[in-house]
């Protein structure tokens, strides 16, 4: 008895004699055997059932065995098809073939014949299936051995991140050790500049310490970026109002150029102010770090309009510029500009929002002469689901 997902038969021949005689014999083979008297009702049949095999003769009054090959074929490329054919249709028989039949039996149709093509149809279903399990394993085991990877990966990043982060809290420590220790030798001393130098670094540690919770708070919330259509200029135009005092207390002149006929764009518009304070925020203190000399210290804030769609986000300051190693280092994880005064989490954070808009981030600089800091941003990224 064949296994019941391959002993169902389709035998379809116009000759009534035929598929009673064909059907008995198969039936006692061990096939569930449907008959149909022609093409038509054979494929009324086969759309109905769906049988591993058919039988068919080829030549047939209206639709033919070829005829009926090419529309099962068409519906079902796995179906095996064997043809029955007289001595004198040898030349449809190997057109069968080429319409990718499993055999042909020559009429009358001696039964061990048919036997071995109806072995060789069951092997073909067999090997098929073997190949569709073993590749469904071999998708799974890489689909496993990816997401493996992947945690492998992420846990090697929050590794990292975890040593980093630690590296930067130590330093903090390390930094409010001395401050109380300047503090301590102050009153032992009973002097009251070292107790207020002590003072001013405690203030300035605990300082560091809020700005590292507030910049990990920021980081943790941008995890994930919701889009929504915007008006490009309309984050732009709060990172002025929000950073305006900022740039007045530090004697720098903080300017707008934004393009009044941007398309709106999907984006997270949270998000980039969020990436916009933090390059202006940089670019101010960037100003106030130039020690070349008395100038005018200037930050301005562009949009422009892309061309394939989008928009650019330009922030572009006269400060103290960066040589060719401090812009390769600039998105390194907890990586500061400003060395132990700051967290280096607002550039990390950065690059990851705009990497989630599928956008990009550039920087340009000389050293003494300014920076030009650059986000663009597709008009619309296919996805968000970046970590």
């Amino acid at each position: 008895m064949q296994e019941r997902a391959d002993n169902r038969v389709l035998l379809v021949d116009d000759e009534a004699g035929i598929r009673k005689v064909l059907g008995i014999a198969l039936a006692d083979s061990g096939y569930e055997v449907t008959t149909a008297e022609n093409g038509e009702a054979a494929l009324s049949l086969f759309r109905e059932l769906k049988p591993p095999i058919v039988l068919t003769d080829i030549k047939m009054p209206d639709m033919d065995g070829i005829e009926l090959l090419q529309h099962i074929k068409a519906e079902s490329p796995d179906t095996e098809v064997i043809m029955f054919t007289g001595h004198g249709d040898m030349e449809l028989a190997i057109k069968s073939l080429k319409y990718d039949a499993t055999d042909f039996v020559t009429k009358p149709i001696n039964d061990e014949i048919l036997e071995i093509a109806l072995k060789r149809a069951r092997e073909r279903i067999s090997l098929r299936r073997q190949l569709r399990e073993h590749t469904e394993n071999l998708e799974r085991l890489v689909e496993e051995k990816t997401r493996d990877l992947l945690e492998a990966e992420r846990m090697a990043a929050v590794g990292q991140t975890v040593a980093e982060l630690s590296h930067t809290i130590k330093n903090i420590a390390n930094s409010l050790k001395g401050s109380i220790f300047v503090l301590g030798k102050g009153v032992e001393l009973d002097e009251k500049e070292y107790i207020l130098e002590g003072w001013r670094m405690v203030e300035s540690n605990v300082e560091k310490i809020k700005n590292l919770s507030l910049d990990l708070l920021h980081f943790g919330k941008y995890a994930k970026v919701q889009l929504s259509r915007c008006d490009p200029n309309r984050p732009a135009e709060e990172v002025l109002q929000l950073m305006a005092a900022k740039a007045r207390d530090d004697g720098v002149r903080l300017e707008a150029e934004l393009s009044p006929d941007l398309a709106t764009v999907r984006m997270d518009p949270d998000g980039i102010q969020r990436c916009l304070m933090n390059l202006i925020g940089n670019a101010i203190d960037a100003c106030r770090d130039n020690t070349a000399g008395a100038h005018d210290m200037r930050v301005a804030l562009r949009t422009v309009a892309v061309k394939a769609g989008g928009v650019e986000y330009q922030v572009v300051d006269n400060g103290c510029g960066m040589d060719d190693d401090l812009q390769q280092r600039l998105f390194q994880s907890f990586f500061s500009t400003k060395g132990t005064e700051g967290t280096g989490i607002g550039l990390m954070m950065t690059k990851r929002i705009v990497d989630q808009h599928q956008g990009t981030v550039e920087v340009k600089s000389r050293p003494g002469e300014g920076t030009t800091m650059t986000i663009r941003l597709p008009a619309g990224p296919a996805s968000t689901n970046q970590p």
